[in-house]
Formats: structure tokens, C-alpha cells, sequence
């Protein structure tokens, strides 16, 4: 258990202090040496329950992401009507052919601070999958259906405080109730807050900047408190630790304190400086300090206008998003913040400046690091409301729970300056007629309530039945998902006057793997379960991604996109669900593993206006295609370029606006293959070579390297290096159809978390220290343990000379 003090749970930094003094709230981090069991048991939640042969497991935890991979897992006969798909057929790997479905339980023992008369103690999760059941000492506290929703019970009558006490969860996840892999378990973080009675009101402070010039910003503090004769002392410190401003005040409205702070010269937040600041809130009653609040947030202005679109701090700014699902791989969806970093870092890479969570509430983690790293965020709350979509959705809760989930979602995050929109759903088919429209706008009216500064969206796929019956007017931010050749009559009969293309693309592709005769496709299956890295390939509604770039640099209105997705997930194999084994999304603009598809530098050449861009593609290696046509790519921030095949020109290509195609990507279409080296030389815009990039015909496999994206990590027992294996010829060319089984060990002071190739048609479990290359390249996990040193992982493989590199844990 770890200790934490002068922390509030969600919106706090954490600072780690053993001592509780006067006035001080306790969070204890509920992490290790809980027990685990799959199965519906009698009487587990008892405290004399015998758990010692259950399974010990540390929190976040998923426990289905361990597998195997089963197609009879998820099989359904369905018909997938926001696919546009006109009859039922079967289907496999919708929700990653990963065992999730049944019950669980997890038991935990803990020794509760020794508190005088007058504490109170709540019970914290910020996740659990699903349909949570929780008992303290034997006896039940509540519940909660929502597997994506923030919770707390106030468990102070049920606590022994300074003795040993039995919390337990009982877990359910039913068949047919996700569209993709949803989890199972725990699996993001839990938490005890022992507080005084007379105390803030959890996640009952709301933090805004109504007014901000050059020399001053307004600080508006609202804070929810339990108790009379109450003030408020605060100080506002930067990131430093440099105090800005400071105000004490007492002015209550029923149970809330508000009161207004100047800060001097204050410092925005944008994606390009995250500035950040905190408010050190103390409650006293009397003179008795009782509680203390470290709160998080920047200063910053969102506005949305018919005639600017989106403004943050005055200045228009485009979203340049990607959705992301909650999963994170190989290790599923038990929340890392490394793992969460790492996928931050890749992305901030491209030039992306926007984040949506994709369709669930978004973790506390995820939030934390858009604010310090500069993620526009757009949180989202349901992908069902009362309609269903699968059997067992969320549609069975939402009359009785959707109200209270909202409450939870924005009172736990409205304090995060990153979010700066809030989406009510996504493609729910409450869609059509009027009672849809009547959910739109309560559920609308709910998050104003709850937060009057930020406007609220829905990803609404049915264009035209929004259109008609009024759905897309009432709503703030109308957000289309895909439907491109309908944008401009959507932009004629809503009276907002800007549209958000909340959804876009959904282009298919596996990394590194490459079709002929290349071709525009659409839901294209191969037999090898494999899509085209050409970026051509489509599905029944959506597009590839220039269409949405044209849209968006010559229509105002459109105020950018979130492309769906940032990396592949887990389930919805999309187009190949009916074909197996596939059981993951072709969807990512990375793979699985967060290794780069071409798509990538497509959207990097166009978003990041910091840094060069030049990529190439196909690989080179394409024996017993001699002389065949081998269209060649170039993806680059330059407007020209000049192919070379062996050192001969292929000519010069120009981005033009002949096609959305030659507007964003260079094209030599009628290239012939032979084997050897091309190379593309890029011109700026005075005709002078500024760039090269070559690709050579690689030999046999011969050797491996491994590149780790951090050499050093921190000895938490958390965190996380990602090491790229990578197969390469004698001269150090990679082999990009390489297979390779390879093997992996780690030794000392970390061990083996998993390994992933980013190949949808593989069903080796992501645990076992081995697995076959694909494209040539996959990634290794390595994790720190709790002690100081050295870790070496050392990859081998039949046939290839190993590697291994080392990573300190420090």
C-alpha cells in the first residue's frame, strides 16, 4: 500500500509524505497483494472467506488479456448497422477473441489509519469491468453497472479504523455487451481517502478563468464543503513552486465557497506551452485547519463561433486528433502511465495536438499527462444510450445510471485544462425522431449543468436523419463521423455554423504490407487477413485521409478532426470479422505494438510544421516481381520530389490539386520493380535538394537490433521500456518480410511484461516470451522491478545472430 498526503484523488499531483498531521487527508493506494478468482463464488465477499489459493495480482489488472485466443469466444451471428450492412452473418474477434466474459472476484486486505471520532472514509474507483459489486468487511457498500465509470461510497460505517479489513468485488461482463475488447477486472487504479467529516466534498471543486488579459487572469474557485464557521485559505503556485497570488474567503452559497484570485501575468495553456499551475486550498473551521486540496489546472480560453470556428486563447486552432480506444495493447486494459506516455510522445511526433476518448470515459492518467504534455481533449461518455446497439450494452443501465455517470464524469475531470469539449455519445442509435432528440438535449442539459464552460458534442454517424428531425442543431459542436459528401448540406441546415469531423477516415492497413494491382478498395479481404499499407483502402462508410484533408484546409467551417484510430486496438478486425483468425482493428495510423504504419508520415507531413518530413514506400523486396508495376510513394512535408530507381530518374513529382490524392502525397505510379536501391531526393520550394531517403533490396535475415525507446526507467515496479526488434540483412538493411521466431529473455533488475507484432492474424499470446516477427519488426516490453540496477533483455532466433541491450532502473 502506498501512502499519499495533501493529494485529492483525480485532479491532484501527488507528493508522497508517511506522516498524517492536523488537518491532512490520508489516500492510500489500494495496489498490491489483492487475490484474485474467475468464477461466481459463494460467500467470497465474507471476511472469514479462505482466499490463499487464489491467484495474488497487483492493481490495474485485466485478466483476460492473457487469453488464448478463441474465435468461439465471441462468435455471433449480427448485423453491424452502423457497417451499413444489410443481413446478419457470423462473426469473429469483435471483442478480440480474449476470454472477458463471466465473473471475477478480487479480495483485498488493509489496515485503515487509527482516526478520532468525526473522519470519514471513501472507497475510490476510478474503473472497474463491469457491473461492480463491492463489499467491506462482509457487508455491501453499492454498486455500479458502468465499467467505464469514476465511483466512490462513503464506507465510514463499515470501517474498523486501525485494524485489519476485508474489501471485496465481485466482476460481470456479459456476452454480446461491447463492440470491441472492453477488459476485465480492476482495471485502473483504487483508493481509500480518510478525510475529517468537516472537510471539501469530493471532486466538489471546479476551478475556471472567466477573465484573462496579459496582466491578470481571474481565478474563480468553487468549492462543495461539509460543515460551518468555514473558510478557505489558497495560494496559487506554478509548477515551480512559486507562489503567484494568494486569497482567503469565506462567502458560502448553501454548501459551496466561491471566490475569485488575481494572478499576475499569468502563463496559457495551449498544446505548445503546457503551462501549469495549483491551487493549495486549506479549510479551516474557526482557526482549526481541517482539510487540505492540491488542485491542478491552467489558464486558458476556449471559444467556438460560426465565424472562427475554434479558438484557444484568441487564436484559431484546428483539432488535429486522433480517437483512441482504452486498451493499450499487449498488456490490455490495466491502466500504465508509461504505456500512456509512450503513445502521447508517438503521436505529439506527428503533429497531432487532440485526443478523444473512444467511446468510453477517459482514464485519470491519460488526463494528468495531455495536461503536462499539451492535448486538446475531447472526453467521452457512452456509445449507447437507451437504444441498443449490442445486447447487452449500456442501453440496460442508462434510464436508471446515464444522469449519475455523467455527474461522475465531469465533477472527477472539469478541472483538467486539456478538456475543452464533452461528447454524450457516439453513433447511438437514438439518432432518429424525437425522443432522441429529447436525450440529446437532456443529457446536453446535464454536463452544462455541471460544467457552464465547455460545450458538448455527439459523434453522429445517421447525417441525414439528424438533419430532419433536429438532433444535429441542438447540439453544441455538431460532430459528423465520416459521411464527407454530405459536410457541405450539413453545414447549409445547422444553425451552428461550423462542423467537427468527430470521426474520420477509418482507413485500413497492416504495417509493411503492400498489394498489386494497387487500386482504391473497399472492405478489400485478402486470404492472408492482411490490408494494404498503400493507404488506398477503405470501408462501406468512411474514406481515405485526404478527403478529409481537403475539407478541412478549404472549408472555414470545418474545425478539424479526430481521425479514428490513433494506434490499432483490440476487436472490431474490420473488414476481416468474418474471417479468421483476425482479432484486432487494421484501423491504426500505428499498429498494436505503437510501431508507425506509412499512414503515419501521411499525417505527419501535414500536422507537424516543426520538423521534416520524408517517407517512402513500399519496401524494395519483391522477388519474382521483376519488371511488374510497383507504384512508388512519397510522404513528405516538401511540395516536390524526384524518384530514382538504381540511379535512374523516374521524374519529378509536384503536389497538386489535380486529385485530393497528388494534393498530399507524391506518386510515381508506373514505376517497374527491380531489385536494388531507390531513392527520392525532396526540393524546397527554390528547387534546391533539401532531403533524401533510400530503400534498399535486403538480403537474407542475418542479425537483429534492438532500440529501446527509454534506457532508463524508474525502479517503481510499473514502469515500462519499449524495445524495437528489428530483423536485418549483413549490410543492416531491414528485412521487411521477415517471419523470424524469436526469443526473449530478461535478466536482473526488471522482468518480461509482453511482446507485440502488430500482426490482427496472430493468436500468439502476448506473454510468452517468444513470438514471430512481422514486417520484418516487433516490440518487446520490459518492466522495472522495485529495487536499483542493471536490466538486460537478450533477443535470439535460429539462424540469426542475437542482440541485447541494457536498461537501468534507477
Amino acid at each position: 500500500m502506498k501512502r499519499i498526503v495533501f493529494a485529492l484523488l483525480c485532479v491532484l499531483a501527488f507528493i508522497g509524505v508517511e506522516a498524517q498531521t492536523n488537518g491532512e487527508r490520508t489516500i492510500i493506494t489500494l495496489e498490491d497483494n489483492w487475490k484474485f478468482s474467475k468464477g461466481d463464488i459463494a460467500e467470497a465477499q465474507q471476511v472469514d472467506f479462505n482466499d490463499r489459493k487464489w491467484e495474488t495480482v497487483t492493481v490495474p489488472h485485466d485478466w483476460a488479456i492473457y487469453g488464448p485466443f478463441d474465435k468461439e469466444i465471441d462468435k455471433q451471428t449480427v448485423r453491424i448497422t452502423q457497417n451499413m450492412e444489410k443481413k446478419a452473418t457470423e462473426k469473429y474477434g469483435r471483442t478480440g477473441a480474449l476470454p472477458h466474459i463471466g465473473t471475477a472476484w478480487y479480495r483485498k486486505t488493509f489496515t485503515a489509519p487509527a482516526y478520532k471520532k468525526g473522519k470519514e472514509a471513501l472507497l475510490v474507483f476510478d474503473g472497474a469491468m463491469s457491473q461492480a459489486q463491492v463489499y467491506v468487511n462482509g457487508q455491501r457498500v453499492g454498486e455500479r453497472p458502468y465499467g467505464y465509470s469514476y465511483f466512490y461510497f462513503n464506507i465510514s460505517e463499515y470501517l474498523k479504523e486501525g485494524e485489519e479489513n476485508t474489501l471485496a468485488v465481485r466482476l460481470h461482463n456479459d456476452p454480446y455487451s461491447s463492440r470491441w475488447y472492453p477488459g476485465a477486472g480492476i482495471y485502473r487504479k483504487v483508493q481509500l481517502i480518510v478525510k475529517d467529516e468537516v472537510s471539501f466534498k469530493q471532486w466538489g471543486t471546479f476551478i475556471t478563468t472567466p477573465y484573462i488579459t496579459n496582466d491578470v487572469a481571474k481565478v474563480n474557485v468553487k468549492s462543495a464543503v461539509q460543515g460551518d464557521n468555514l473558510s478557505i485559505e489558497t495560494e496559487i503556485v506554478d509548477a515551480r513552486g512559486k507562489i503567484w497570488a494568494t486569497k482567503k474567503s469565506s462567502e458560502r452559497y448553501g454548501n459551496e465557497i466561491e471566490f475569485d484570485v488575481a494572478l499576475p501575468n499569468p502563463s496559457l495553456w495551449s498544446p505548445q506551452a503546457p503551462n501549469l499551475y495549483y491551487a493549495n486550498l486549506k479549510l479551516y473551521q474557526g482557526d482549526e485547519l481541517k482539510d487540505l486540496q492540491r488542485i491542478q489546472f491552467g489558464v486558458r480560453t476556449i471559444k467556438y463561433s460560426a465565424e472562427k470556428g475554434f479558438e484557444l486563447n484568441g487564436q484559431v486552432t484546428k483539432f488535429k486528433g486522433v480517437c483512441l480506444h482504452h486498451d493499450l495493447g499487449p498488456i490490455g486494459a490495466a491502466i500504465n502511465v508509461s504505456a500512456l506516455r509512450r503513445q502521447l510522445v508517438i503521436l505529439k511526433d506527428m503533429g497531432c495536438n487532440a485526443i478523444r476518448s473512444a467511446h468510453n470515459m477517459p482514464s485519470m492518467e491519460q488526463l494528468e499527462l495531455c495536461d503536462e504534455m499539451g492535448f486538446l481533449f475531447l472526453a467521452e461518455s457512452f456509445d449507447e444510450w437507451a437504444k441498443p446497439k449490442v445486447e447487452n450494452g449500456y442501453n440496460r443501465f442508462f434510464d436508471e445510471w446515464a444522469e449519475a455517470d455523467v455527474v461522475n464524469l465531469v465533477r472527477a475531470t472539469r478541472n483538467h485544462p486539456c478538456i475543452v469539449m464533452w461528447s454524450s455519445g457516439n453513433e447511438v442509435p437514438d439518432q432518429h425522431g424525437s425522443i432522441g432528440v429529447k436525450r440529446a438535449k437532456w443529457l446536453q442539459d446535464i454536463f452544462h449543468r455541471e460544467d457552464p464552460t465547455r460545450p458538448v458534442t455527439v459523434g453522429m454517424d445517421q447525417v441525414k436523419a439528424v438533419m430532419e428531425s433536429g438532433f444535429g442543431s441542438i447540439t453544441d459542436v455538431p460532430g459528423l463521423n465520416y459521411r464527407v459528401h454530405l459536410y457541405e448540406e450539413a453545414y447549409d441546415k445547422f444553425p451552428q455554423g461550423f462542423l467537427l469531423g468527430s470521426e474520420t477516415a477509418s482507413t485500413n492497413s497492416s504495417r509493411g504490407v503492400y498489394k498489386f494491382p494497387l487500386e482504391f478498395t473497399n472492405m478489400k479481404r485478402y486470404k492472408d487477413g492482411q490490408c494494404c499499407s498503400y493507404d488506398f483502402g477503405r470501408c462501406n462508410w468512411s474514406n481515405v485521409p485526404d478527403d478529409d484533408f481537403v475539407l478541412q484546409d478549404d472549408k472555414d467551417w470545418v474545425i478539424g478532426e479526430f481521425v479514428w484510430t490513433g494506434f490499432d486496438y483490440l476487436g472490431e478486425p474490420t473488414p476481416y470479422d468474418r474471417q479468421w483468425p483476425s482479432r484486432s482493428s487494421y484501423f491504426g495510423i500505428c499498429d498494436l505494438g505503437g510501431l508507425p504504419k506509412d499512414r503515419f508520415y501521411l499525417y505527419r507531413s501535414r500536422w507537424n510544421t516543426e520538423d521534416e518530413t520524408l517517407h517512402l514506400l513500399p519496401h524494395w523486396n519483391w522477388e519474382g516481381r521483376e519488371g511488374e508495376t510497383t507504384p512508388v510513394f512519397a510522404y513528405t512535408s516538401y511540395d516536390s520530389a524526384e524518384l530514382f530507381v538504381n540511379g535512374k530518374s523516374q521524374g519529378i513529382r509536384k503536389k497538386n490539386k489535380e486529385s485530393n490524392q497528388t494534393r498530399y502525397r507524391l506518386m510515381w505510379m508506373d514505376v517497374k520493380y527491380e531489385p536494388g536501391t531507390i531513392k527520392v531526393v525532396a526540393y524546397d520550394e527554390n528547387g534546391k535538394a533539401a532531403a533524401e531517403k533510400e530503400i534498399s533490396t535486403a538480403g537474407k535475415p542475418h542479425q537483429i537490433k534492438l532500440s529501446a525507446d527509454r534506457e532508463t526507467i524508474k525502479a517503481d515496479g510499473k514502469e515500462l521500456s519499449y524495445v524495437t526488434v528489428s530483423v536485418l540483412d549483413k549490410d543492416g538493411n531491414l528485412c521487411p518480410t521477415a517471419s523470424s521466431q524469436l526469443n526473449f529473455k530478461v535478466k536482473g533488475a526488471g522482468s518480461y511484461r509482453a511482446a507485440c507484432n502488430g500482426d490482427a492474424t496472430s493468436l500468439e499470446l502476448f506473454h510468452n516470451p517468444s513470438m514471430k516477427a512481422f514486417s520484418g519488426q516487433l516490440v518487446v516490453l520490459v518492466q522495472a522491478g522495485t529495487k536499483p540496477g542493471d536490466i538486460t533483455l537478450e533477443v535470439s532466433s535460429k539462424g540469426l545472430i542475437k542482440n541485447s541491450c541494457q536498461i537501468v532502473a534507477e
